[in-house]
Formats: C-alpha cells, sequence, structure tokens
C-alpha cells in the first residue's frame, strides 16, 4: 500500500468518495448553457469571453490552473500580467463557436502535467507570452478561413518563435486534506531580462447576488502576509502569502456599467483588480480596502533571460503563526516521490520511458477534469439572472423538458475548457481509464449519471447540456463491467453490491431504449446521431415530413451489445445471488431477437459485404444508405464469451438455453453465431464468423479502414467514391474527409468522416481481441489486408493496439505525430519535448491530434491500451 493508496483507502470509506480539494475549478464558464439567459438560446453570444472579466457568473467559477473546495464556495487561481496585454490573463482565451473556421477551440498552450486521485499533488504548466496576446489576430485570420482549412492556431501566430515566453508552473501539495502548499515557478524562456506581474488570486462564488446582503462571505486581513476567509457553508481557511509588491481587495460583483450601462452601486467589481494593475484606476482604493469577496497579493517580478523566480502560498483551515518554516519546501519533494510511487505500482513495468510518461500525463488529465457542475433547470427556466428578464422562448425551449435534473456534483468532464459539461457516453468511457488510477471514484461517477436527479423518470440518460434529450450510444452497462473487472484484476475480488446497484438502473434505461427507440416493435432500434455527430449523409436527428423511417445498424448493433452486456452482468451477480439467474436467461433471449434483426431485416448488404443504415419510405423501396463507416462496424462490439463454470453453477441459464436454441433451430428460426470450444467456453456475437471475416477484410485494408494510427471512422474508399442520396428533393452527398469537419452538422467542431476517434478504436480492439481469445490459432485474417501477412485475431488486436499509441509516442527524430509537422520546432525543444497533448481525434491519414486539444476523457484510453500492449510484449 503506497501514501496514495492509504489515502484513498481511507476516502473509499466516506458516503460520497471526494475529497475537499481537488482541481474543480472550470476553465471556461462562459459561454456555456448553464450561463445563458438569453431567449433565442444563443449561449456563446450571450455571455461572451469578452464579458467573463467584469460579469460574474451564476452556477459556477473559471480560473487558471485552478482549485476549489468541492461546492465551489471558495476558489483559487493565478491571474498573470505581462506588461502588454489589454486584460489581466485570468482565464484561458478561445473562439466561440461562430468565430472559429471549425468552431469553438481554444487558443492557448497550457499542459496538465501530474496529478493524484487525491490531489495531494498536482502539477500545471501555462505557456504566456511576453508579446502582447494575440486576442484580435486569432479572431481575425480564423474568421477568414473557409471550413476547407486548417485552423488558426497560436503557435501560427509567432508570440512563441524566439522563445520569448515565460513557463508557468503551478504546483500544489498538500499537508492534509485542508492544507494545501502552492508554488508558483516562473521561467523566463527568452534571452533577455522581462517583466510579469502575478496575482495568486483567493475569491468567493457569486451565490448571494440574489439574497440578502447578511449572507455574503468575507476575506478579511489578519496580518500583512495572511487573510480569513470566512463562509457559512465552509470552515474558516487562511490563505498565507509571501511578502507581496502590493495587495488588493474587490468583490466578485458585475460590473453594471460595463454590462448594461447602469451605474455601480461600488467601485469594488469583479474586474477592479484588472482595471487597477492595467489602467492603474483605483489602486488606493483597492489597496485600503481591508475585506471583500476577492483578493489578491500582486507580485511585480523582474526575470533574467533562462532564470526562475518562485512563489509561494498556502490554505490552510488552521491559523499559523509562521506558515513557512525552514525547510517547508520539502513537502513538495515529499508528495512527489509518493507520487511517483503511485504511479510505480499501478502502471505496468517493462515499457519504454515514453510510453510510461504518456500513460502518466494521461492519467493526470484524467483527474485533472474533474470539475464541480451545477445546473438546476427548474430555477435556471423560470428565474432571470438578473440581466434579462424570464421568457417564454427560454421557458419553452432547450432542455424544458428537464425540469428534474438538478445537478451539483464533482464529475469528470471530457474537457474542461471545450466540453466543460458532462455528457453521457464520453463519461463511461472516461470511467475505464479512472478506474486504473481510483476504481471507487470510477464507480460513483456510473451510479451518479444513474441517479434520480439525473435520469429521467422514464429512464432516459441526459446527453449534455446543449440538448438532455439526444441519445447517446448505450455503453454503460459495458462501462461498468469494464470498471468492476479493472477493480477485480487489482483485488483480487470483483465489487456485486456496485453490479447489483448499477445493474438496477440500467434496467430502467434499457426498457426506455426498448419503449421508445423501437417504433415498430421488431428489435431494429433508431437513436438519431448517437454521438457521432456528422456520421451520416444527413443529420440523422432530423425527422422527415412524411412516413419516413431510418432503421439505424449502429442503433441496433448497440442495443444488441447492450443486452449482452446486462446478460453477462447478471450472470457474474447470479453467481453470488441465484436470484439474477432468470434475468440472465431474459438478456440472453434479448440479443437472440436483436441479433436475427440486424441479421435478417435488410441491414445486412449481401453485395458489399456490410451492415448499412436502411431508409424506409412507405411505397418505395427500402433504400441501403451504402456508406461505408464505423456505423457498420459496430456489430463487431458485441461479442461475449460464457465459461464452462458458468453452465455447470447456472443449472436453469442452462437448460433454459438449451431449450431456447432447439426451439428456434427446430421452428427454422435465426439462431446467433454461437460456438463452442473444446473446454465447452461459448462464444455469442451478433456477427458469423464468416461475416466477420468479411467486416475484418474491409477493417484491416490500409485504402479503407486501417489508418498509421488506427480505425479510420469512414472509409477512405469515400475519397474518390463520394456516396450521394437524394431525400424529399434534396441532394445529400458524403465522402472521406480526414480532418478537421468541412460541415456544419452540431456545431461543426468535430468530424467522424473520416478522422480517428480513440473510443472507438478502443472498443474494436477490444472485441477483436474477445474474438481472438477464442478462437486462438483456429483464425487467422491478413493484416493489412493485402500483405500477405496473416495473424491471429489477438496479434490483429496487439498490431492495432500498437498503431493507436504510435499517434503519441517519439519517433527516432523526437517527432509525435499528434503535433502538427508545422508545430514541431516548439515541441522539439528540450524544455517541451516531453509535453504530450489528449486530442479529441485524430488526422485520419497524418495522425495529427484535431479538435478539443485536452480530451484527456476518452483519449486517457491510451493509458489501458499501452497497459495491456505492454503486457502481452513483456
Amino acid at each position: 500500500m503506497t501514501a496514495e493508496h492509504q489515502r484513498l483507502a481511507v476516502n473509499a470509506e466516506k458516503p460520497v468518495p471526494l475529497v475537499e480539494w481537488g482541481p474543480y475549478l472550470s476553465e471556461r464558464q462562459w459561454g456555456t448553457v448553464r450561463e445563458d439567459y438569453s431567449s433565442d438560446g444563443n449561449a456563446w453570444h450571450y455571455f461572451p469571453f469578452d464579458h467573463a472579466a467584469f460579469r460574474h457568473y451564476i452556477w459556477g467559477e473559471d480560473g487558471l490552473a485552478g482549485i476549489s473546495d468541492m461546492f465551489q464556495n471558495l476558489c483559487f487561481a493565478i491571474s498573470l500580467w505581462n506588461g502588454k496585454d489589454p486584460i489581466l490573463k485570468e482565464r484561458l482565451f478561445g473562439l466561440r463557436n461562430g468565430e472559429g473556421n471549425h468552431g469553438e477551440d481554444v487558443k492557448e498552450l497550457y499542459y496538465y502535467l501530474d496529478n493524484i486521485p487525491t490531489h495531494y499533488y498536482m502539477e500545471y504548466l501555462y505557456k504566456y507570452p511576453q508579446v502582447e496576446f494575440p486576442y484580435a489576430l486569432l479572431r481575425e485570420e480564423n474568421r477568414k478561413r473557409s471550413r476547407t482549412e486548417p485552423e488558426y492556431e497560436i503557435l501560427d501566430t509567432g508570440v512563441f518563435n524566439d522563445n520569448q515566453y515565460f513557463d508557468i508552473k503551478v504546483t500544489y501539495a498538500k499537508q492534509s486534506p485542508r492544507d494545501i502548499f502552492i508554488k508558483i515557478d516562473i521561467t523566463n524562456r527568452y534571452t533577455k531580462t522581462a517583466d510579469i506581474t502575478v496575482l495568486p488570486t483567493l475569491w468567493f462564488y457569486n451565490r448571494w447576488w440574489d439574497k440578502d446582503p447578511k449572507v455574503i462571505p468575507e476575506i478579511s486581513y489578519v496580518n500583512k502576509t495572511c487573510v480569513r476567509a470566512e463562509h457559512k457553508r465552509l470552515v474558516d481557511y487562511y490563505f498565507y502569502f509571501q511578502r507581496a509588491s502590493d495587495a488588493f481587495f474587490t468583490d466578485n460583483e458585475t460590473n453594471s456599467l460595463k454590462v448594461s450601462n447602469v451605474p455601480n452601486a461600488s467601485i469594488f467589481t469583479k474586474d477592479a483588480i484588472n482595471d487597477a494593475i492595467i489602467n492603474k484606476q483605483n489602486i488606493k482604493e483597492l489597496r485600503n480596502r481591508k475585506k471583500g469577496t476577492k483578493f489578491s497579493p500582486v507580485y511585480q517580478l523582474k526575470i533574467a533571460g533562462g532564470a526562475t523566480k518562485t512563489l509561494y502560498c498556502r490554505l490552510s483551515d488552521s491559523l499559523i503563526e509562521n506558515a513557512f518554516t525552514r525547510g517547508f519546501e520539502k513537502i513538495f519533494e515529499t508528495r512527489k516521490a509518493e507520487a511517483d510511487e503511485y504511479y510505480n505500482a499501478i502502471l505496468p513495468k517493462g515499457v519504454s520511458e515514453d510510453m510510461a510518461r504518456i500513460q502518466r500525463q494521461a492519467i493526470a488529465g484524467l483527474l485533472w477534469s474533474k470539475q464541480y457542475y451545477h445546473y438546476d433547470v427548474e430555477t435556471w427556466l423560470t428565474t432571470s439572472d438578473g440581466i434579462s428578464p424570464v421568457s417564454n422562448g427560454k421557458m419553452n425551449g432547450r432542455n424544458s423538458d428537464w425540469r428534474h435534473l438538478k445537478n451539483q456534483d464533482i464529475i469528470s468532464m471530457p474537457d474542461k475548457w471545450e466540453y466543460p459539461w458532462y455528457a453521457a457516453w464520453d463519461l463511461a468511457f472516461q470511467t475505464i481509464s479512472m478506474a486504473v488510477a481510483d476504481p471507487t471514484f470510477a464507480k460513483h461517477q456510473l451510479l451518479l449519471i444513474m441517479r434520480e436527479w439525473y435520469m429521467k423518470p422514464d429512464g432516459q440518460l441526459p446527453a449534455y447540456e446543449w440538448n438532455f434529450s439526444d441519445v447517446n450510444p448505450p455503453v454503460h452497462a459495458w462501462a461498468a463491467m469494464q470498471v468492476y473487472q479493472i477493480e477485480k484484476k487489482t483485488k483480487g475480488t470483483g465489487d456485486i453490491m456496485f453490479l447489483k446497484k448499477i445493474f438496477q438502473k440500467l434496467l430502467i434505461n434499457f426498457t426506455w431504449w426498448i419503449n421508445r427507440k423501437d417504433v415498430n416493435g421488431n428489435n431494429i432500434f433508431e437513436g438519431g446521431f448517437l454521438g457521432l455527430d456528422n456520421i451520416g449523409v444527413f443529420n440523422r436527428n432530423f425527422h422527415f415530413p412524411g412516413e419516413m423511417q431510418l432503421e439505424q445498424a449502429d442503433g441496433t448493433s448497440w442495443m444488441g451489445k447492450y443486452a449482452l452486456d446486462m446478460m453477462e452482468m447478471a450472470i457474474e451477480i447470479a453467481l453470488h445471488d441465484p436470484s439474477f439467474e432468470d434475468t440472465a436467461t431474459k438478456f440472453f433471449e434479448h440479443f437472440v431477437l436483436i441479433a436475427e434483426s440486424l441479421n435478417e431485416h435488410r441491414l445486412w448488404n449481401d453485395e458489399d459485404k456490410f451492415f448499412y443504415d436502411v431508409l424506409v419510405v412507405k411505397g418505395s423501396d427500402p433504400t441501403p444508405l451504402r456508406i461505408q463507416s464505423i456505423v457498420g462496424l459496430t456489430s463487431l462490439f458485441a461479442v461475449s464469451t460464457i465459461p464452462q463454470n458458468v453452465f455447470e453453477t447456472l443449472k436453469d441459464f442452462d437448460k433454459r438455453i438449451e431449450w431456447f436454441e432447439t426451439y428456434r433451430k427446430k421452428n427454422n428460426k435465426f439462431w446467433p453465431n454461437e460456438e463452442r470450444s473444446d473446454g465447452a467456453e461459448m462464444l455469442l456475437s451478433l456477427v458469423r464468423k464468416d461475416r466477420l471475416v468479411y467486416l475484418l477484410r474491409r477493417l484491416l485494408n490500409e485504402d479503407e479502414f486501417l489508418s498509421p494510427g488506427g480505425i479510420r471512422a469512414l472509409s477512405k474508399r469515400h475519397e474518390e467514391h463520394p456516396y450521394s442520396v437524394t431525400v424529399d428533393n434534396v441532394l445529400y452527398t458524403i465522402r472521406y474527409d480526414p480532418g478537421d469537419s468541412t460541415s456544419d452538422i452540431y456545431g461543426g467542431n468535430s468530424n467522424w468522416r473520416g478522422p480517428v476517434w480513440m473510443p472507438i478504436n478502443y472498443l474494436i480492439i477490444q472485441s477483436i481481441r474477445t474474438y481472438g481469445e477464442f478462437y486462438g490459432d483456429t483464425l487467422k485474417v491478413e493484416c493489412p489486408t493485402g500483405s500477405g501477412v496473416m495473424m491471429t485475431l489477438k496479434e490483429v488486436a496487439d498490431e492495432l493496439t500498437r498503431r493507436v499509441i504510435s499517434l503519441f509516442e517519439e519517433d527516432e527524430k523526437g517527432n509525435r505525430r499528434i503535433y502538427n509537422s508545422d508545430h514541431s520546432w516548439f515541441y522539439n525543444r528540450p524544455e517541451n519535448e516531453n509535453l504530450v497533448l489528449f486530442f479529441e481525434y485524430f488526422h485520419g491519414d497524418s495522425g495529427k491530434g484535431l479538435g478539443a486539444s485536452h480530451q484527456t476523457g476518452w483519449t486517457a484510453l491510451v493509458a489501458e491500451l499501452i497497459s495491456e500492449y505492454g503486457t502481452s510484449k513483456i
């Protein structure tokens, strides 16, 4: 038991397994649905970046390299000024959806260097230009560019060309759960001396804006290097800081003069410190004030070229006479050593140093992406933010049928800037990587989204705040089993109580799918876009006029997988509690019926040897949409093996399966792919062995799905052979599009028409590995197709894993394929060569990272792939 494991064991005994302080501060609160009180639902326009400096938030806070308590009452982050910018650097800058040629995008350089589950040790790196930050240039150049052109990034602006920037490294080391040391290292990467102003900032989340002034919390002086933070929801905290150049108090209140042209009641507004530093306004008043709800000591530093200066702060629940006693810095060394010990214990031995770094940064990013998320839909719909009145447009608009949803939790986010809100299916993948680091938190997250303040009474899970009613693939049963198996492998025993708890909630969700997404009751499922944005030739969420129906190959395959996953879970529970045995049988039979529909009901195209969506129009022949995409490959995901001991233990289950098989075969009814090994292990899958081989032939073809970095979302064949269809007199076309999206479906900021996506590759690899473990040497396929190299399916899974990992690895020249070749000069510098970003998706040909740059939500799955690959090669 490492020191961190001991802390985790204590934490696991809590009713809610959360640590009180962590990286729970969002990196973007502006431009979110929660902060949108407009009548037209234009969240990006209603609360833009330019307002964030002087307008208080309603539903949470954001900041740079920040932390907060678990209810975000008290927050800490850093602010910076290089002497040239028009505003303090208090938060990360990025383009809103309408400003970017490929949607919203953060335009900063920052990195999650290290973190552990209890957040006793955390490192964050931010790179701050010494010249004026190119806010206007980034906006102007991206507006000029079309969707067919690449995004204009901050490394394209030239502000980092000559190393004329600061590295700002923020490190947190906890002495105890409520006693946190903070180290801020400022390194001048330029050759010449440069000035910088650093403001470690403590403030309260404004919960009082519409309440009695008597409930306002207070930060006040204790002495010249300590302030007390008093809040009725918290114990008193003391913020200690080294002697500063100056210190300012203000309040976290909106500057109504700037927002609405209404005079302010006080000069002490949210942006008062910004105006004091930048415009030299009200310096004396802020300096002489003795209390407020926002406080910053001010450090004006002059740093020689290549030199580093360090500032220390401390946030504690204890009043300490000397907060920085001799040798206090050793706490950082101690916690760093504990972090090293922890990762040495959980990560595989024998992998390369570079692979080990990738794994650790992936998990660190996942841990940094925990965020306080607050959203009460009913309150949001029926109240004003003090700026805009309640409107009928809002009352009857977005999420108006989700009034039961009342979220106030710490949640793992996909990306705390680009996606600072949870997404149902992202969260499922995130828990798998999280299970390696903190299985208790992973289980908590899966159970949380199933709770009654998330799940609709009818069983639907909330997709994401832009539209909770959108439908994501039902992957939560699979994720729960993955988390269960990861913990069981580590501890030797599985958490059956967790499976029982989540199984009951999944039953409700499964029933919702059956009742709502199977229109004709024939086990052919819809679901709309199903998380794949622009994967279809048209928007699959769109309901065409008249009697049209889209029968979805992936919707049906996902449900086949869901039934199989539920069966696996019921079997695992039944081995400990026989009362679940009948339920295992129920889901087995449901899987058989779904498999029958997928294989027998026109979704399989025998000419192309592929599964397609089918458009059904009354009075016309059904039209297969002959698009070779991962829609047709999802059938591979539904595969499971049942060991012999299950049949020996669960006699009724064995008997029922035998009867059901005999009955269906006797009556010439469909029976799914079911094979038994010499040891009587049973393989169940949606596709027959011959169809599996056909699908793998396309999957492993480098002219179709197989890229150097993994499996593409759309076949490269559509580059020269685009697919078109006319629906309701409108022509729709889809072609291979390996990079950023050239369409505006779902905001145009993600693209499923060619790039490589980590979650889909992970599912493909896991499925092929399952097939491989069953078939062994009895089934080999050509990999790549046409190469003449024959591999077992386990070897194929290893080869696909190797390709995905190669996206992140250094090559012999020190380059990583995730970075644009135009930017390799920056990442080849000694101080940057080990910095790895975990992008949302990857170019289908070059492997360049695209979309959100900190999607250590599901892209952190690479850490688990490294573990599996490393273990298989040792």
